[in-house]
């Protein structure tokens, strides 16, 4: 994957710097450029078109949410993640509704940036390696950005997001069609059968499988799985 382009918007030079080291401690970013004004942030926004911006709230000439709907507005392929003292409701609301990734709270803790930038670069990479969506993957992907702040994904205890990937993906092979059981699916992805059967129960519950009893030419009953 191609390094993260970041440009950070601060109007303290000390912060800026801060969160420049910061950045460049996590692998697979790069600072393209630090603005310490709004003015400046809109050009080097257009100019340098950053995959990221870490993003103040409040600067000397107003607050930045212009250069937030600057950026939605213009289409861009570019993320925000702010970085504020603002405790305020209405900053956070605005925020959310303009589709950051995160809101961080300053005094800035060096391993919660950390694990904001290690989270979004697992984002970006997820929806890098998709040719299709599904239910379950936007369901893997929706815990990374929707609740501003959250620190851990909220898929239930044992289910891990690559791995539901790639049992979802299994349901997409021609043959899936006529349904999968626990076993197939465990050879397929290479995990064991009782680890199948727990992500396939988990995809029941979530609409994307449905489960039925299909009866072999000996009659024994095998629980098989369809993909809705």
């Amino acid at each position: 994957m191609k390094e993260i382009r970041v440009l950070i918007v601060e109007d303290d030079p000390r912060i800026a710097d801060l969160h420049r080291r910061f950045t460049e401690r996590v692998e697979g970013f790069a600072v393209a450029g630090i603005a310490e004004g709004l003015s400046d942030a809109m050009d080097m926004v257009d100019s340098l078109q950053p995959d990221l911006v870490l993003l103040d709230l409040y600067f000397p000439e107003g607050t930045s949410m212009d250069l937030l709907h600057h950026i939605r507005g213009q289409g861009m392929e570019t993320d925000v993640i702010y970085i504020t003292a603002a405790k305020e409701v209405a900053p956070l609301r605005q925020a959310m509704r303009g589709g950051v990734f995160d809101y961080i709270i300053k005094p800035v803790i060096a391993s919660r940036f950390h694990e904001s930038l290690e989270k979004y670069r697992w984002y970006r990479s997820r929806l890098s390696h998709m040719d299709v969506v599904e239910q379950c993957t936007v369901d893997s992907l929706r815990p990374a950005a929707k609740n501003i702040g959250e620190s851990r994904e909220d898929l239930p205890k044992g289910i891990d997001a690559l791995t539901l990937e790639k049992i979802c993906a299994v349901f997409h092979s021609k043959d899936a069609s006529h349904g999968l059981s626990a076993e197939d699916v465990a050879a397929r992805v290479g995990v064991s059968r009782s680890t199948s059967r727990r992500y396939l129960e988990y995809l029941v519950s979530v609409d994307f499988l449905v489960p039925d009893v299909v009866y072999g030419s000996v009659g024994r009953p095998e629980r098989r799985y369809f993909k809705v």
